[in-house]
């Protein structure tokens, strides 16, 4: 499993008392909760890698809890209309978000939002992540980043790489690329990942930072090279792929996770609950071998790891965002 960077010591702790929660105070939430199915609300289409997260994580933690785990779609505007539906729930714990890299960058963007993400929602816990994949189609010629790099220099504007989106994580990871290369490469921005794997596997648009989830099948059939992940560590779904940081630009990094997140008004015994049993979920090899074989790494944590780590992605994208003038559709 891929080792978080900004996994606290509380983790540890926390980990110690949950498994000793039948005879321990840290367990000292109302037994009653939950009583009823819990909403677990995804801002992303079903077959995205935010709904394949959720999907897994909710049927161990409906397990642990004894609860169903219900999921909802509700995708749109970068998932900011499931963010303000929970937002706006009752602090009750039955109504939850699965936050992502996404809600960071768009509290980056500077446009004005119904709601704070940092503020408005109480973190509940970081439960996977997955790298970006740099791929190219076998006609663009180049088999290393460096290669990619020398060609965007030698020909300025000649690279078209895809998205899923303006805005979206592997948009920015292009963005990221081209300002610590020192090239310019050209975004090519479509309606989700879906759709720009499409036209890379034609050889249309040559580049894509694609999601691992979506790219790692492409990869394994040869239909697209694989040159780095974005992420500061190989991924375990393939750890022959070097990080672009290794691979010449070096403190690169960058990547697509999700976390639960709940209204701010929910008490802190159910958000440590919550917590408990969703590392519980994460601790489970079924969990993990699911998680994986989708290119995902279980991750897990306290509340304040997410709230950190929240905290240095929302400055890291307000700065590239600054930077690159990137804007939202």
């Amino acid at each position: 499993m891929m080792q978080h960077p900004n996994i606290s010591r509380s983790f540890v702790l926390l980990m110690a008392c949950m498994f000793s929660w039948l005879e321990s105070s840290c367990w000292a939430a109302d037994m009653s909760y939950p009583s009823k199915p819990i909403k677990l609300l995804v801002g992303f289409p079903s077959a995205s890698s935010a709904d394949v997260t959720a999907r897994i994580v909710a049927k161990k933690l409906g397990e642990i809890l004894l609860q169903p785990v219900v999921i909802e779609n509700k995708p749109g505007a970068s998932s900011n209309i499931a963010t303000e539906l929970v937002v706006r729930a009752p602090g009750d714990g039955y109504t939850l978000l699965v936050g992502s890299v996404a809600n960071t960058i768009n509290s980056g963007m500077g446009k004005s939002l119904p709601f704070n993400f940092s503020s408005d929602l109480a973190p509940v816990a970081l439960i996977t992540s997955l790298p970006n994949i740099l791929v190219v189609h076998p006609s663009l010629g180049v088999s290393s980043v460096q290669e990619l790099v020398n060609l965007g220099k030698s020909k300025p504007n000649f690279i078209n790489y895809a998205s899923s989106g303006n805005g979206t994580s592997p948009h920015l990871s292009g963005e990221l690329f081209n300002l610590m290369a020192n090239i310019k490469m050209t975004h090519v921005p479509y309606k989700g990942s879906s759709q720009a794997i499409t036209d890379v596997l034609s050889g249309l648009v040559p580049v894509m930072f694609s999601p691992s989830s979506t790219a790692i099948a492409h990869i394994n059939s040869g239909a697209l090279k694989a040159l780095a992940v974005t992420s500061s560590q190989r991924s375990a779904v393939d750890p022959k792929i070097p990080t672009v940081s290794e691979s010449g630009l070096k403190g690169y990094e960058t990547s697509v996770w999700f976390g639960i997140l709940a209204p701010v008004s929910t008490p802190k015994e159910i958000l440590d609950k919550l917590n408990a049993s969703i590392n519980l979920s994460l601790q489970s090899s079924e969990v993990k071998g699911q998680l994986l074989a989708q290119g995902i790494d279980a991750l897990g944590g306290s509340k304040e790891d997410l709230s950190k780590y929240i905290q240095s992605e929302t400055d890291k994208w307000e700065k590239l965002i600054k930077l690159s003038g990137a804007k939202m559709d």
